[in-house]
This record gives C-alpha cells, structure tokens and sequence, in this order.
C-alpha cells in the first residue's frame, strides 16, 4: 500500500473524492503541514492506494481536476492547493505530471509539490463526512455536483459501488 497527501478545497470534499475512486483503500480526513508546524496546517486528506489498482499520475490527475488548481483565493492558506510527497520518487511523479496535466488548463496550475511533515487526524464525527451524511445541504449541494463531475470525467476509475450512493 502506498500513500500521498492531497490540498485544495474543503476536506470533506477531497474525502469523498478520493473514497469514490477504485483501488483507494483509505483516506484520512484532516489537516497537513510542510514545515511540521501547527501555525502552517491546511485542510487536506492522505489517500492510501493500491499501485497495482490506480496509478499516482492518476491520483493526480483527479486531484488536479477536482478543485481550483489554478485559482488564487484569500483562503488559500486554509486550502492550499497541494501534493504533500513522502518520499522523492513521488515527487519528481508530481512535478512531471503537473507539467503534463499543464496543458488541460488554461491558466497557470499553483499547486505546489511538497513535503509531508506532520499531519492531524480531524474528530471522528466529521470523518467519512459525505458518506455518512449525504442528505445534508453542504452535501447535496457542494459535495455531489464534484462527485457528478468526477463520475463524467472519470467514469473508469470510480468506485461504483460507492457512486452509487451519491
């Protein structure tokens, strides 16, 4: 099993994301930092996955394409468009992919490529957020129109047995 940080829009967004693709064996819900300091967490999940299943170019490639990868926004430091690497053959993987990807967006990608230090687990009742509370209006609203487009732009690398949920 390997693991890789993800950064940029609401965590219980980037949860259920990440929970609705085939070969993702778990994701923590929480908060990350790259200098291992509280003042410097943002919200952000750790999606362990199955390399034999999906591929971190195409963890990426989700990422990328499910928030604001190249928005500058006064919250950015609360979500911060990132990869949090654990290692350095995954982040030469996310700096090459991000210079691919490049070409699917029109304006420049801000995602910034770095590494994990510390991280904290959210409460449990926030956990598992859009599974366990899908009638609720941030769900229903915010959560699954990304799960709708992911579903469309990715048809082959979800979950169906969780899509079918949303």
């Amino acid at each position: 099993m390997e693991k890789i940080g993800f950064g940029g829009s609401c965590h219980w967004c980037t949860e259920a994301i990440f929970l609705s693709i085939h070969g993702v064996l778990k994701v923590e819900q929480g908060w990350i930092s790259s200098t291992g300091t509280d003042h410097e967490l943002s919200e952000a999940v750790i999606v362990h996955y199955e390399e034999e299943k999906i591929k971190l170019k195409s963890l990426i490639e989700i990422h990328l394409h499910t928030h604001s990868c190249t928005a500058q926004h006064v919250m950015r430091s609360k979500y911060r468009s990132a990869i949090y690497v654990f290692n350095s053959s995954q982040q030469q993987l996310a700096k090459n992919a991000i210079a691919i990807l490049q070409s699917d967006f029109t304006q420049p990608i801000i995602t910034k490529v770095i590494p994990f230090k510390q991280f904290k687990l959210n409460q449990s009742r926030y956990l598992n957020y859009y599974y366990g509370n899908k009638d609720k209006p941030f769900c229903k609203n915010i959560v699954s129109p990304k799960l709708k487009a992911l579903i469309k732009s990715f048809p082959h690398l979800v979950n169906n047995d969780k899509m079918d949920l949303c």
